[in-house]
Parts: C-alpha cells; structure tokens; sequence
C-alpha cells in the first residue's frame, strides 16, 4: 500500500479532486488551511486570515498501480499552480 501526500494551493482543491475521482481513488482525506514555510516562501498570520498563500493538504492510500494514473491526472496541474507530491509506503495496522 502507498501513501500519497498532495500539498497545493487551496484555490486548486477542486481541480485536484476532479482528477483524484478521475483516477478512480477509493477515497482521500483533505486538510484545508495547512500553512507553512517552504524554501522560497514565508508564512504569517495574514495569509492564514486572508486565505491568499494557504495550502490544501490531501492524503490517498492506495496500491502502486492506481499511483501512474493519479500522477497522469494530478501533473499538469502542480506544474502549472505548484505544490508537491510525495509517495510513500503505508502498513495498515
């Protein structure tokens, strides 16, 4: 089992989904307001308070298989807004 952690621009939620649900996920779980600091940006209290600058943070368990169609679906949009992807393994308890 993967884990596929999709971080982005919360204005892009609903693209992100669209393409998730295109994909055929089983299901996903989705964070909206994750702030935070990357190499090139900053966080404060207003980006947070005025939405502009906030992320999404979605999270998909899934089999290896279902990941290259989540990655053909999910690709053009995080070249084009940014965001990131991250793979990794899962062990369910």
């Amino acid at each position: 089992m993967k884990r596929l952690d999709l971080i982005f621009s919360e204005r892009e939620l609903d693209a992100i989904l669209e393409a998730l649900e295109a994909a055929d996920v089983p299901g996903y779980t989705v964070m909206k307001h994750a702030t935070g600091k990357g190499p090139q940006t900053i966080c404060s209290e207003d980006m947070e308070f005025t939405g502009l600058g906030t992320n999404a943070h979605v999270i998909v368990f899934c089999e290896l298989e279902m990941i290259e169609k989540i990655r053909e679906n999910i690709r053009s949009i995080l070249n084009y807004y940014g965001g990131v992807a991250y793979i990794s393994e899962a062990t369910e308890m």
